[in-house]
């Protein structure tokens, strides 16, 4: 029987608001998710052990193993639902590691999607799981557009019929940064609250470019391409996505990007 496969979409924030801080430490935002077609592939097969392959282009960004979000995900998800088997997992890591995209988020969620079937098990478990790790992995399961408030993981799906299909370039300068040292350079004024995601912003890029300058530079050439749309960080950054006319406009684009950062050309779910 071949491996069971599933994508592990990239995560975009079309907006993102930072309110102020959760009794439990936690930052408040106010975000709207949207979803790639495009992302890391994970595959899993039946094995009397949980065991995680990882290769890819950037494999060796991971740290070890058994600390992967896949393989949490997967012990946490046997142990609520009391199951004993294992599995054989692989991950191709194609999205930047520490990237703004929810690339760990979404393995962890792809994992609790397959492993959910391969073990034929009760989808509320996986949902019961979800939260415990990570803020984002509650909206990557569905990977559907979401409008998240709290710590981003409270959930409302939104319809965002004009965004389906649409041409989408991602571009990271091949420089990781932590979610965390962003929030740190946050200067704890409430950015006001997310309504339309149009008329919103990334209420993190100041902090982020603090961090990372080549952020304004990569901003900066999205908002010179032409057909593009809507040109803004994801996340918590580095890296920079714009939303474009068209296919085409996109594509060209792509050819221009230059060779030392990295960029996905893909569309929105």
């Amino acid at each position: 029987m071949s491996p069971a496969r599933e994508i592990a979409p990239a995560k975009l924030n079309l907006a993102l608001h930072v309110r102020g801080k959760l009794r439990d430490g936690r930052h408040a935002i106010e975000t709207i998710f949207a979803f790639c077609t495009e992302g890391d592939r994970l595959s899993a097969e039946a094995a009397d052990e949980l065991t995680l392959e990882v290769t890819g282009p950037f494999a060796r960004q991971l740290g070890p193993v058994d600390e992967n979000l896949v393989m949490r995900a997967a012990r946490e998800l046997a142990a609520a639902a009391g199951v004993k088997a294992g599995a054989a997992l692989s991950l191709d890591k194609r999205l930047p590691v520490a990237s703004g995209l929810g690339g760990g988020s979404a393995d962890a969620a792809a994992a609790l999607r397959l492993l959910t079937s391969l073990w034929r098990i009760d989808p509320q478990h996986a949902a019961t799981v979800a939260p415990k790790l990570g803020s984002d992995v509650p909206a990557c399961l569905p990977s559907l557009p979401a409008r998240g408030e709290e710590a981003g993981d409270k959930l409302t799906p939104v319809e965002l019929p004009d965004l389906s299909g649409k041409p989408v370039l991602l571009v990271n300068p091949r420089v990781a940064l932590s979610t965390a040292e962003v929030f740190e350079r946050w200067d704890g004024t409430d950015q006001g609250p997310l309504s339309e995601w149009k008329y919103g912003f990334n209420g993190l890029e100041q902090a982020a470019r603090s961090l990372v300058p080549q952020i304004e530079t990569v901003l900066a050439w999205l908002c010179a391409q032409p057909g593009a749309e809507v040109v803004r960080m994801s996340g918590s950054g580095a890296t920079c996505f714009a939303l474009f006319e068209t296919e085409k406009a996109r594509d060209d684009a792509s050819e221009l990007v230059p060779r030392e950062w990295w960029n996905l050309a893909t569309t929105l779910r």
